[in-house]
C-alpha cells in the first residue's frame, strides 16, 4: 500500500518513523530516504542500533529560505536513484520517502519517474511519503492519506526547536 502524510501541523516525519519502529519490530527491512535534509537529528542515534533499519540523508542543508542549488537537485536525484535500485533489489519491506512531497514542490525529481515508481511498486511493498504540500499527483495514487493539522503551536510563543523534540 501506498500512504501519504502530509499537513501542515508537526509529527509528519514522526509518524513515518513509528511505522518503522513497528515494521522493524515485526522483522521487516525498513529503508528510509531523508530528502531535503543534510544533518543527523537525534533519532539517526536510535536508528543506528536497529538493524532492520537503514535510512540515508539526501540532502544538504536547509535551503527551504532560498531557491534550491544545482547540488540539491543532484544530491536529490542521486538519492532517488538508490531509493530505485533498493527496491529493483528487492532489499526492503518498508520504504520511507521522508519528505518526498517538499522535494517535489522545490522540483528536485522527475515526477514521472517518482509515479510510476511508487506504481510500480505499492503493491509489493507499504511506502510512505511525508511532507507539507503532498501533490495531487500521489494524492491519487496514495491507499491511504493522513493529514497533520496544526491548531497551536509553541513556536508561536517564540519557543525554538528542542533536541530530542524537533530534532
Amino acid at each position: 500500500m501506498y500512504h501519504v502524510i502530509t499537513g501542515n501541523g508537526k509529527g509528519k516525519t514522526t509518524a513515518a518513523l513509528g511505522m518503522a519502529l513497528r515494521a522493524a519490530g515485526a522483522g521487516m527491512k525498513v529503508f528510509i530516504a531523508q530528502f531535503v535534509k543534510g544533518k543527523p537529528y537525534a533519532e539517526h542515534n536510535a536508528i543506528e542500533h536497529i538493524a532492520e533499519i537503514d535510512y540515508e540523508l539526501m540532502g544538504r542543508r536547509c535551503f527551504i529560505e532560498k531557491d534550491p542549488e544545482p547540488e540539491d537537485i543532484e544530491k536529490a536525484r542521486n538519492g532517488w536513484e538508490r531509493v530505485r535500485r533498493k527496491l529493483e533489489n528487492n532489499e526492503v519491506d518498508l520504504l520511507i520517502l521522508d519528505e518526498l512531497h517538499i522535494a517535489h514542490y522545490y522540483e528536485l525529481l522527475d515526477n514521472a519517474e517518482v509515479i510510476a515508481t511508487i506504481k510500480k511498486f505499492k503493491n509489493q511493498i507499504e511506502i510512505v511519503s511525508t511532507g507539507r504540500y503532498a501533490p495531487d499527483f500521489l494524492t491519487e495514487i496514495a491507499d491511504l492519506i493522513s493529514e497533520v493539522k496544526e491548531i497551536k503551536h509553541y513556536y508561536e510563543q517564540g519557543v525554538e526547536a528542542r533536541k530530542g523534540i524537533e530534532y
